[in-house]
């Protein structure tokens, strides 16, 4: 069966519950590639007739927000040892570097950190339950969320939407060699980020290693 046919039999319904459910959990502090899932049923919904991009930026724009309040909640009733915890168990996602990344992301921008961090991978994972541990007022926790919610899921939804209906007559012809490439291209792409991410954090170790006082060497007689 042809790939765009195969996609065709996708219930619409399914495709809205996932985009909401992993964006949710992605939002909530969970890493989960929720830009990817976006990104593919926004280009899904331009090709597919069942699937509503109106619809499919909504149930988006709503699994964001609901996602960054409910970690905003377990961030200020969990605090540090919450952070300390997820440090310990998820240290890829949750090492000390990336938090004192986001901290001081937080830290100079406030609000704006939630807005922008929408549009981040690393803030768009700790924005939730960091700006509970730091105590943000939640009213501008809200404003802030609300709005990078709806431009970053609505924004997303419309451009690869629109990108994807320019781009119909190739995507007719689209084979299972090309979803491969695809494919490939996207994990080669998530390899790169994951390597710059681990450079980024050991050139913080770095920096602290280098700000940290010498300790004394022992006397000798």
């Amino acid at each position: 069966m042809h790939v765009q046919e195969w996609l065709e039999t996708v219930p619409a319904v399914a495709i809205y519950a996932l985009v909401g459910l992993v964006i949710g959990l992605e939002s909530l502090g969970i890493p989960l590639p929720g830009e990817i899932i976006l990104v593919s049923a926004a280009l899904l919904s331009s090709q597919h007739a069942g699937v509503d991009p109106v619809i499919l930026g909504a149930c988006a724009t709503a699994g964001a927000i609901v996602g960054d309040s409910i970690g905003y909640a377990i961030g200020r009733k969990g605090g540090r040892p919450l952070l300390a915890w997820l440090g310990a168990r998820f240290p890829r996602h949750f090492g000390e570097a990336h938090i004192a990344t986001a901290e001081r992301s937080f830290e100079k921008w406030g609000m704006w950190a939630v807005f922008f961090g929408r549009f981040i991978a690393l803030l768009r994972i700790f924005a939730g339950p960091l700006a509970g541990v730091l105590k943000m007022p939640y009213w501008k926790f809200l404003i802030a969320n609300v709005l990078g919610g709806v431009v970053w899921a609505g924004g997303t939804t419309a451009v690869i939407y629109y990108v994807g209906v320019v781009a119909e007559d190739w995507l007719k012809r689209f084979s299972y060699l090309g979803l491969a490439v695809a494919v490939l291209i996207g994990l080669a792409s998530m390899l790169v980020v994951r390597r710059k991410a681990k450079k980024a954090a050991a050139q913080h170790e770095a920096a602290e290693l280098a700000e940290a006082p010498a300790v004394p060497a022992p006397a000798t007689d």
